[in-house]
């Protein structure tokens, strides 16, 4: 198949990047992230999730992390829910978008939302009815897809019959997350062509952990089988905090470094990533997790040098 001359990325880094981060971090602080990285040109930036603030603090603020955004941006920065109540109390903040999320692992569904697979399909339909009857898109996210820490190596087939539920539900996109970020090129290949059996390859996006450093590999595989949609997350700010030594989101200025070095448009400015990356990791008082990001960023303290 030949791969997709655009590409679109969503930085998940506000919502899964920060929801790991130890100490708190300042409203103010998330709302100019947002701002930046919507400026160096992507279109969907993840702002928040509606989950409990017991369970994930970081999250307590999202709603007012939504009123202080533009309409305008509002519109591009989509809020994870768990069920109706987080969709009625996003709806409350003005969520234009909301992202639900299932996971293929039995296991894994119960330590992170305490509750069964099927269970959890009912919480997203409900949201999904309430959602679409509020004008307000759904997307679906899938965790575990290549793997689990609980039950091991997931089926394709399982992951393919999830994602045609979610679907069929009505979300415009399903988000195929590799939580703990086991897969390889060769096992993301066959699930991607599992999945498309049952949903169509535009309704698909990738979301590789870079864990086992096979994120960029595996979104190049990705490409190959067609799809044109990534999760990414700035200065590879993330993880998962249900997931033990899973952190490590792909970041977003290699995989824009990646795409630009096969000619794919993404609309995304890369000088102007790299600082939104480095004014985070100021802010959180730690490195930047992206070899293009430092990279990038050394070349032009060096340029910028008397005499350089």
């Amino acid at each position: 198949m030949t791969r997709p001359d655009f590409v679109t990325l969503t930085d998940v880094g506000p919502r899964d990047g920060l929801q790991n981060e130890p100490t708190s971090v300042p409203t103010e602080v998330k709302v100019a992230l947002i701002e930046r990285l919507l400026g160096a040109g992507f279109s969907v930036v993840e702002a928040g999730a509606f989950v409990s603030p017991k369970r994930v603090p970081q999250m307590a603020d999202s709603g007012e992390v939504l009123r202080r955004l533009t309409r305008g941006e509002a519109q591009r920065c989509p809020v994870l829910v768990p069920n109706r109540r987080g969709l009625d109390d996003a709806l409350a903040a003005g969520a234009r978008e909301v992202a639900v999320f299932a996971a293929v692992s039995e296991t894994f569904s119960q330590r992170n939302t305490q509750c069964s697979i099927a269970e959890s399909l009912r919480r997203i339909a409900e949201v999904c009815e309430a959602a679409q009857s509020a004008g307000v898109a759904v997307r679906g996210y899938l965790s575990c897809v290549a793997g689990c820490p609980y039950e091991g190596d997931i089926d394709p087939e399982s992951v393919a019959a999830l994602a045609a539920a979610l679907h069929d539900l009505g979300c415009y996109e399903i988000s195929l997350g590799d939580t703990i970020g086991v897969g390889t090129a060769g096992s993301i290949s066959r699930l991607v062509a599992a999945v498309a059996r049952r949903v169509p390859i535009n309704r698909l996006a990738g979301h590789f952990h870079d864990t086992y450093g096979q994120a960029l590999a595996n979104i190049l595989a990705a490409l190959d089988m067609g799809i044109a949609s990534f999760d990414s997350s700035v200065a590879g700010l993330g993880g998962c905090p249900y997931a033990a030594g899973a952190t490590g989101n792909v970041a977003s200025e290699d995989v824009v470094y990646l795409l630009n070095g096969l000619g794919i448009e993404t609309g995304i400015d890369l000088d102007a990533l790299v600082d939104a990356g480095e004014f985070i990791c100021a802010a959180l008082g730690r490195e930047v997790d992206s070899r293009a990001g430092r990279a990038l960023a050394a070349r032009r303290r060096r340029l910028s040098r008397p005499g350089s």
